[in-house]
């Protein structure tokens, strides 16, 4: 069975990444927990994946127009194959904050350029991040900044701005929703030209100042000739956006919690964590990789497992991770990249500004269904390198016990600590047809081994990171 230093890694790259492999894990265990997390948080000391190579097998993947739901191929790509999985899981985090999608926009380019956005300032400050946002085209005609004139202010940019991306509500007036709006007016997108044969012609961001609201603004107690950024300084000072920071990422690295509407009303679970990352929001001016150091080496974080529901992004990159195959872009990656849509999860789309319901919102009747047969068909395929060299690895020992075949099973899933009842109900499976015996019917001993692979990611054990 993995030791205990090998299983605390798992659980931190089933969080801070999209999961490892067997020899990820060895290799990461002879250099240590903390220096893990110092690897993690130093993304640039990898090699970037080469985008261009997806795009020479995939080009429909390019300027994707109206075609049917691929932008997020390329991405789930990146998500399987990266070498910076911290990178990869935050930009994926910030993509459910500042949730954009193209049911709007009906720009994929746009859209993917935000999670480009998310990918190269994730980790840094959230001041710079905010505004970043801030004059993302795909965000300004998503929350209709570009209708947002000195004339005849819209807000609704402005409210979601406090209400979604920084403070929460009960922290801002009405007043101050106006006053922000007002600061906001002018940042709008050049206009553009209509549609060429393969997509939309790339947006840009434009300030207009003879349409920017020039006058006095009296925000969060505050009074000026605001603009934009100074209402984005203004709102990092504030603690409630510290707090709001802090649940965001306790909620998505840490363990899962109320839907983000009831954050005002619903204190945290653990009220010590979240004022520890607040304070060190502040403390290191708004940095989130300072954040994320005291998180993963906290006690609260090393404690906090299987406390959340994977979300359908994380069940299809991390199964695909393992099991192996999708390290070169053959056909049929359009396809892959479907299957989060169809447990509940359409990729670049959200459902809206608020971004998906996490937690076991994730989880009903039909989406169970969906996540559990992708699951069982990959590791029910023995051709798959991944689950392949697991069998080969098992066919070391010529007859295996049915106790081992059931803690093999466990160890490559991470599912070691599986609780007492379940794995003895897994073993009585296993032992109905005694040690599982290599040097006779080979095909006989695969199937059993998938079958009890199968077994394990249909448990409800499974669905949590």
């Amino acid at each position: 069975m993995a030791d205990r230093n090998t299983e605390l890694i798992a659980h931190l790259m089933r969080r801070a990444g999209f999961g490892a492999t067997p020899e990820e894990l060895r290799q990461r265990a002879t250099i240590g927990y903390e220096q893990t997390v110092d690897e993690l948080l130093r993304p640039d000391a990898q090699e970037p994946l080469d985008g261009y190579r997806f795009l020479r097998y995939q080009p429909w993947t390019w300027k994707p127009g109206t075609l049917s739901n691929p932008g997020p191929t390329s991405w789930l790509y990146h998500m399987i194959n990266t070498k910076r999985p911290l990178e990869e899981k935050l930009t994926f985090f910030w993509h459910q904050v500042f949730a954009t999608g193209v049911s709007k926009v009906d720009h994929w380019d746009e859209v993917a350029d935000m999670i480009d956005l998310f990918r190269r300032l994730g980790m840094d400050s959230f001041r710079d991040l905010l505004l970043a946002v801030a004059k993302s085209p795909a965000m300004i005609y998503w929350l209709d900044n570009n209708e947002n004139h000195a004339a005849a202010v819209n807000e609704n940019f402005g409210r979601e701005l406090l209400e979604l991306f920084s403070m929460g509500v009960g922290n801002y007036t009405e007043d101050d929703v106006l006053e922000c709006s007002r600061a906001f007016t002018g940042w709008t997108i050049t206009p553009k030209l209509p549609r060429f044969p393969y997509g939309r012609y790339d947006w840009e961001f434009e300030y207009r100042e003879d349409d920017h609201d020039s006058g006095e603004k009296s925000f969060l107690g505050r009074t000026g000739d605001f603009n934009g950024q100074d209402i984005i300084d203004i709102i990092c000072e504030q603690p409630a956006t510290a707090t709001f920071v802090s649940r965001h990422l306790y909620n998505f690295f840490v363990a899962d919690e109320v839907q983000v509407a009831a954050w005002s009303k619903t204190p945290p679970k653990d009220p010590e964590a979240i004022e520890t990352l607040a304070a060190t929001f502040s403390d290191s001016g708004y940095d989130i990789r300072s954040m994320l150091r005291v998180l993963f080496n906290s006690d609260f974080f090393k404690n906090a497992r299987r406390d959340r529901v994977k979300s359908p992004v994380e069940v299809v990159a991390e199964t695909m991770r393992l099991v192996g195959g999708a390290e070169f872009p053959l056909p049929g990656y359009g396809e892959l990249a479907r299957q989060p849509l169809y447990m509940g999860q359409d990729l670049l789309n959200p459902p809206s500004v608020e971004g998906w319901h996490t937690g076991e919102e994730w989880i009903n009747s039909g989406n169970l269904v969906e996540r559990v047969n992708f699951m069982t068909r990959m590791v029910g395929d023995a051709g798959r390198p991944g689950i392949a060299a697991f069998i080969q690895g098992l066919k070391n020992t010529p007859n295996l016990a049915p106790e081992a075949l059931v803690d093999a099973c466990l160890d490559l899933l991470g599912l070691a600590e599986l609780g007492p009842d379940t794995r003895h109900e897994l073993l009585d499976h296993a032992s109905e047809r005694g040690d599982l015996v290599w040097n006779g019917d080979t095909e006989s001993s695969t199937e059993r081994v998938l079958e009890m692979l199968q077994l394990v990611v249909s448990l409800r054990e499974y669905q949590r990171a």
